[in-house]
């Protein structure tokens, strides 16, 4: 198990320790000192080697990105790979440079990706009121989907509307790329950033506001009652591998799913995930970021089917640490398949609160030294939710400034869905480790966009 010593400690010395990763030579686990650290980000590893913050690495042994030839991004970009964006077609231009070739992109003020607004993006014809008389579900029910529907009727209108919004606000970013926020008040709005087949990327720095999907989908089989249906990522790593995102703040901002409105009884979701990680993705480190203001948060590992685990076994290992997690719903993360460390994190949860790690097929979580903030009336045993019956490790883990065994308060409650102990791996990498008494303060006062040091 991982020594937590003190910050008083790392005073006076850092200390070293060899650590075994299955399959994988010995490593080399450091616990540094605590003058970066206290300024909220990893400097004295290779990120403090360089003073341009766009330029810096992530950290030997810092999670799971530093695995092997570690995460680079576009550290070694030549001058004319270097790019300062300000806005959405700018910034596409930027990634579209030079290929794979190492590049920076540096992003100056906020980037609305849908500047124009949904109307922009409708197609001819496309009418939402239309849409809800159409599809009423004391009209059409609830026992038939809509995928039937003619590319004229308001659902066909609607798919098209829906293929203009994909095409305007996805972006993919190539391999060997650093994006990072110039300032405090850098990011984007109405984007969807794809990490999708590639390797070698770093995101810093950015305020990055949930895309909102224009056209749900209804879907009336979905339930027993129907639901709406949203698509887009604020940020999805799809087979790809050795990313690192640090010090970024992921939120709905503008259009929080409290201001939505209710149509068919449902709410008009508009939102899907913060950050997924999903289909073969492996080797992410999270670290020092916010993810705040959302429903279904993180997702690793997308399905429980055969098609998608075969290439899902043995990747998908993530590691989370730093980060806040306030005024969430869920998936912090719900987890298939992977090897996910999650450690020194804040959990600040409020009355919408359902859970936060989702413990799925195949998933091998590992949850240590975290500090959660329940409000009254919110107990322990929801932290954990049991999707499917596999171990996980849940160790010195503070609940309101008390250790709490989050397996045992959960199989107290929920005898019927019990949860077993010992995920079957050891985490090695892990750069700085702290006490979970010192959790809340840290990460408050260094995680999140504009405090990258």
């Amino acid at each position: 198990m991982t020594r937590t010593p003190s910050r008083h400690d790392w005073h006076a010395h850092a200390v070293t320790k060899a650590a075994a990763l299955a399959g994988c030579t010995a490593l080399v686990l450091a616990l540094t000192g605590t003058g970066a650290q206290a300024h909220g980000g990893h400097l004295g590893h290779h990120p403090g080697q360089h003073r341009d913050p766009a330029r810096q690495t992530l950290g030997a042994n810092d999670g799971w990105a530093s695995h092997g030839t570690g995460t680079t991004g576009g550290a070694a970009a030549t001058a004319e790979h270097v790019h300062t964006v300000s806005d959405w077609a700018g910034f596409k231009a930027a990634l579209a440079d030079g290929g794979s070739a190492p590049k920076i992109i540096k992003v100056r003020g906020t980037i609305d990706a849908v500047s124009a607004g949904c109307d922009s993006l409708a197609a001819p014809g496309y009418d939402l009121d239309a849409y809800l008389e159409k599809y009423a579900p004391e009209t059409w029910g609830l026992e038939q989907d809509l995928s039937d529907e003619p590319d004229d009727s308001p659902e066909g209108l609607r798919r098209i509307s829906a293929a203009n919004q994909n095409a305007a606000i996805k972006a993919n970013v190539p391999a060997n790329t650093t994006i990072i926020g110039i300032g405090k008040n850098a990011g984007f709005k109405g984007a969807s950033l794809q990490i999708k087949d590639v390797d070698n990327v770093i995101v810093r720095n950015l305020t990055l506001e949930s895309p909102l999907d224009c056209f749900p989908q209804w879907d009336p089989t979905d339930g027993d009652r129907g639901n709406w249906n949203s698509e887009y990522d604020t940020a999805v790593v799809y087979n790809s591998t050795h990313v690192w995102l640090d010090h970024n703040t992921f939120t709905d901002g503008e259009h929080p799913d409290s201001a939505a409105p209710v149509h068919f009884g449902m709410l008009y979701q508009q939102h899907d995930g913060e950050l997924d990680i999903v289909r073969g993705a492996d080797y992410v480190t999270a670290s020092w970021n916010v993810f705040t203001e959302h429903d279904k948060t993180i997702l690793i590992g997308n399905s429980d089917g055969e098609s998608t685990a075969a290439g899902d076994r043995g990747k998908l290992k993530a590691t989370f640490h730093h980060n806040l997690f306030s005024k969430l719903v869920e998936r912090a993360p719900r987890v298939r398949f992977g090897q996910v460390d999650v450690y020194n994190n804040h959990f600040v949860a409020d009355a919408g609160y359902g859970y936060s790690f989702g413990i799925g097929k195949e998933s091998r979580l590992v949850a240590e030294h975290n500090a959660f903030t329940l409000p009254k009336g919110v107990g322990p045993a929801k932290i954990l939710k049991r999707w499917n019956d596999f171990p996980l490790t849940a160790r010195d883990n503070l609940v309101n400034g008390k250790r709490v065994d989050l397996i045992a308060v959960h199989n107290a409650e929920h005898p019927e869905a019990a949860l077993r102990s010992g995920a079957g791996w050891t985490p090695a990498l892990r750069a700085d480790v702290d006490r979970p008494q010192a959790v809340p303060a840290l990460v408050g006062r260094g995680a999140g966009a504009g405090r990258l040091r």
